[in-house]
């Protein structure tokens, strides 16, 4: 089997982490996260990492052109080996930039897998998301409620609601994703890489879609 060379598209709370984790156990990948990268250029204190850190420190988005080093950085030290990016591109000079990266590198985009899910949905299952502040557990009040209510059943920690999984900041997060994410679903459908898969189904069900198209 080929190596693949996957992104994972999908609003907050469409399920990229879970299906991420099936993907990488299934096709052994490596997993990017723009988050995850920034904060090891950071902690490396690399030149890269400290232009970073001078905007983040000022409260501000770190620039595309620097973002967008740091992915062509570490696809570069990756060589020869399969991974899904998460969370790039985000923008449409991204994804530009990253199909110049790819090409650069004599490799092949395999797909770009969206899960589409309903606004009512993601809100339902973002309100009714409770996180665990010291063990990270996550629960749902509907769908994966802890034994005892409101108690971590790991660490005992009280579950809290994050800021972030609010009503308003979950409207603004949903409506910031739709704003950069058309774009990017338009140019990779002209593409023909473009892989939209129904968000909404079981887990197990939307993972056995996947390696079936990937296979």
């Amino acid at each position: 089997m080929s190596k693949q060379h996957l992104i994972l598209l999908g609003a907050p709370g469409s399920g990229k982490g879970t299906q991420a984790t099936f993907l990488i156990e299934k096709f052994d990948l490596t997993h990017i996260s723009t988050g995850d990268i920034l904060r090891a250029e950071v902690a490396a204190d690399t030149e890269l990492g400290k232009k970073a850190q001078e905007y983040m420190s000022a409260g501000n988005l770190v620039p595309d052109e620097l973002i967008i080093k740091m992915v062509e950085t570490k696809l570069a030290e990756l060589g020869d080996t399969g991974y899904i990016l998460d969370g790039f591109p985000r923008t449409l000079a991204q994804a530009i930039a990253l199909d110049e990266t790819i090409v650069n590198l004599a490799q092949e985009l395999t797909k770009v897998i969206n899960l589409d899910v309903s606004d009512d949905a993601l809100i339902s299952r973002l309100t009714g998301r409770r996180s665990c502040p010291d063990c990270k557990a996550v629960y749902h009040v509907d769908t994966m409620k802890p034994e005892r209510e409101g108690v971590c059943d790991k660490c005992g920690e009280k579950l809290i609601q994050r800021k972030d999984d609010q009503i308003d900041a979950i409207s603004n997060r949903l409506s910031v994703y739709k704003e950069q994410t058309a774009p990017l679903l338009e140019y990779y459908g002209k593409s023909g890489k473009l892989l939209v898969l129904n968000g909404s189904l079981n887990p197990e069900e939307i993972s056995t879609a996947l390696f079936k198209e990937l296979a």
